[in-house]
């Protein structure tokens, strides 16, 4: 009774910035963590606290380890690199619903991915403020293998539109390697079993709005089989905030054009630094 008390008392807070604690995203748990893969974040430009910013991440991979990372800990300094701005990563705002859970994803920084709560953040909390979305939402892990860098961007455009609104800048962000930590197994279509997965893969999006991977990695021996992210490197490069004005009312064209400036500076950045962190020099990317 006392958490559904509280959790009535409380009910806006994760829709108002939150409550993030310091302590929590510090933990030393984090930096294991870290090391495991190994995580890295790559700041190419400097974000000015005078602005609010939209951090755009890609692509989701099947559990988004590196913009977790990166963005909701720590454990890579983005204090430090990134001084006087305030990350705050989108997620499913079902979370908060959980009593207790809802506590310790609060204290980590995590905000709904909902209009309402990012709303509120890019212009109800002064300057210095990013959301950090992955755009391609949990309908893009389904597309997440080794060696595949296709995203889903194209018809994502309620990021655009709420830079928009709110006059934050739009900044792109790639984790190379994402993709790269587990497999994931599809089986032939027009089979039984082909059937049989995308019907449970379709029932759980309608429920719970997951995608539901069927995926392996790694065992807790070299070479061996099991659920353990493959230990491969993960880099997170951080590019060059997009400016964007302020327009409470933005039409569809404005949009578009906003849209398209921000796929021109995600590929620019893709671009030039995918050989650095291991993609072939001829593999462009993807989106859909």
């Amino acid at each position: 009774m006392f958490c559904l008390a509280w959790l009535a008392y409380d009910w806006n807070t994760h829709s108002q910035g939150g409550r993030r604690s310091a302590w929590v995203r510090n933990w030393t748990l984090w930096k294991y963590f870290r090391n495991y893969f190994p995580i890295k974040l790559v700041k190419t430009h400097d974000l000015s606290p005078k602005h609010n910013y939209i951090i755009a991440n890609h692509p989701h991979g099947i559990f988004s380890y590196g913009v977790f990372i990166n963005f909701a800990t720590e454990a890579t300094g983005f204090s430090r690199i990134f001084p006087g701005i305030t990350p705050s990563l989108g997620t499913l705002e079902g979370i908060f619903w959980i009593p207790l859970v809802r506590e310790y994803v609060m204290s980590m920084g995590l905000t709904p991915v909902s209009e309402l709560a990012l709303t509120y953040m890019l212009t109800q909390k002064g300057s210095g403020n990013a959301a950090i979305i992955v755009v391609g939402g949990a309908a893009e892990s389904l597309l997440c293998r080794p060696g595949i860098s296709t995203i889903y961007l194209k018809q994502r455009k309620g990021f655009v539109k709420l830079a928009l609104k709110t006059g934050a800048y739009l900044v792109p962000s790639y984790s190379f390697g994402e993709n790269d930590a587990h497999n994931q197994t599809t089986f032939p279509e027009g089979t039984w079993i082909r059937f049989f997965q995308k019907g449970i893969q379709e029932n759980v999006r309608k429920i719970l709005g997951l995608n539901l991977c069927t995926f392996h990695g790694q065992g807790f021996t070299h070479g061996s089989w099991g659920l353990l992210p493959f230990n491969r490197p993960i880099t997170t490069v951080v590019g060059e905030p997009v400016p964007v004005p302020r327009i409470l009312k933005p039409s569809k064209e404005t949009v578009d054009k906003y849209h398209a400036l921000y796929i021109n500076a995600l590929r620019k950045l893709f671009d030039q630094h995918k050989v650095q962190y291991g993609v072939p020099e001829t593999q462009e990317l993807t989106i859909i």
